[in-house]
């Protein structure tokens, strides 16, 4: 059994019963992008943080600028493959341009679905779900992989249920994107509970939707010709493309972080410089170049462009000789463990995690953020299950605070669901969603730090 090229690249939409576009002008992959870029859950980024939460220097990344320069390394790679493989299967009716127009698009929002706070926002809402006094008992009474969802919360997931339920929510697909598009999205198809072990690969180590989308990333999966690997369990072979999906990702952070830290002064210019030559292939002729800039920043700019440059070129390479393999799901594991220069590629993994996530001002903020999050999370929880179990008979409390909550993540006519899962899942689409100066905003309010007018 194998995946194939023309189906693995479906225009269909996730949702929607319309043919796909017949413009030449604009394709269904470019216009995936646009409704992406002009969604609120992307602009949202701008105020989440990459690595430095909270930052006033208006140079450090952000999670929208990370994603904006993913999209641009996972539109090179992308249309980079596709000129092989349409080479090499005699696509006719394919671009090269459409490989990247659905890498871009994917990078773009993969990181759409992340809590406040970077990833410690994930492990706050991990850690409230099986430690919280009155979270604890709560998610303790589901089962399987309604349970998982929160003790196992993945932003991955919850990125899917951003670009297929949540945005556009009177749709049903959401933004209704290209089911190319939303399986290449997704690096672990899989549901959050399969059993510790049971399955091998990077695309098993995470979960990629929630128990309530499975049905919908069922129909991607079944749309695109995903392998599935289970017969009973939701869990499937990647889609090609998603590799170099992660891969773009990988190049970006592993590099971009450096560049910030040395910006940032967490790294000396020589430092920097020492990681990075190293990656570079053809070191004298860069060199001499790197002498004709006169800044040290600028000096560090050129070497960050040219590794990502290098770097892709090996992922290519990686992926062109593997991919007879993922195309019959025999293949597995991250393309950048394959290329030539991994060691020197995680080498910048080392030295970040030694000096710039450690920095005091990245896990203050972060410890501050585990604080919020939990608490959001344990206010909000009691004041939902108080008004679904007593209805007007509620405290008065619960029926003041319950109005800090959008409509959408309560239930219709702002009743809450009868049904304890769905509840937990709004209010987690809800804390999840918040900017990080918003949830730190909303935390003051609710515990009287900061009061109106004070």
């Amino acid at each position: 059994m194998s995946m194939n090229w023309p189906q693995l690249l479906s225009r269909k939409r996730l949702g929607s019963k319309d043919e796909p576009s017949a413009s030449a002008s604009r394709t269904d992959y470019q216009r995936d992008y646009d409704r992406i870029v002009f969604s609120s859950a992307f602009r949202r980024m701008q105020d989440k943080t990459q690595i430095f939460p909270l930052s006033k220097i208006d140079y450090v990344r952000t999670r929208l600028t990370h994603s904006l320069e993913s999209s641009s390394v996972g539109r090179s790679l992308g249309t980079l493959v596709g000129e092989q493989i349409i080479a090499r299967h005699q696509l006719r009716a394919t671009e090269a341009s459409d490989f990247g127009d659905i890498c871009a698009a994917a990078c773009l929002s993969h990181d759409i679905g992340n809590p406040p706070f970077g990833h410690s926002g994930e492990d706050g809402i991990r850690h409230w779900a099986e430690t919280a006094e009155y979270g604890r008992r709560r998610v303790g009474v589901l089962k399987g992989s309604q349970r998982d969802d929160f003790l196992q919360f993945e932003g991955n997931a919850q990125g899917f249920r951003v670009l297929s339920r949540l945005q556009n929510r009177d749709n049903r697909g959401g933004l209704q994107l290209t089911c190319a598009t939303l399986a290449a999205f997704t690096k672990y198809p899989r549901e959050s509970c399969i059993g510790n072990g049971r399955f091998d690969g990077v695309s098993a180590k995470k979960q990629g939707f929630t128990a309530e989308d499975q049905e919908l990333f069922s129909e991607v999966a079944e749309t695109v010709g995903l392998i599935r690997k289970d017969p009973v369990m939701a869990i499937w072979c990647r889609h090609p493309l998603a590799f170099l999906v992660e891969a773009a990702d990988d190049i970006c952070y592993r590099v971009i972080d450096i560049e910030d830290g040395y910006r940032l002064g967490h790294l000396s210019f020589q430092e920097a410089l020492d990681l990075f030559c190293p990656i570079l292939t053809d070191q004298a002729s860069q060199h001499a170049r790197l002498n004709r800039i006169t800044g040290d920043k600028e000096k560090i700019e050129f070497l960050r462009a040219k590794v990502i440059s290098q770097v892709i070129s090996e992922v290519l390479s990686c992926f062109l000789d593997n991919e007879t393999e993922m195309m019959a799901g025999r293949f597995d594991e991250p393309l950048m463990k394959l290329i030539g220069k991994r060691r020197e590629m995680e080498r910048l993994i080392e030295v970040a995690t030694d000096k710039i996530y450690c920095a005091p001002e990245v896990v203050e903020i972060e410890t501050a953020g585990f604080q919020v999050i939990s608490e959001l999370l344990e206010r909000f929880i009691q004041i939902l299950d108080d008004i679904a179990e007593h209805g007007e008979a509620a405290s008065p409390r619960s029926q003041m605070m319950v109005r800090l909550i959008p409509d959408q993540f309560i239930g219709l006519h702002r009743v809450p669901s009868p049904d304890g899962y769905t509840r937990l899942l709004r209010l987690t689409d809800f804390v999840s969603g918040m900017t990080d100066s918003y949830a730190v905003s909303l935390y003051k309010k609710l515990t009287g730090i900061s009061l109106p007018g004070g």
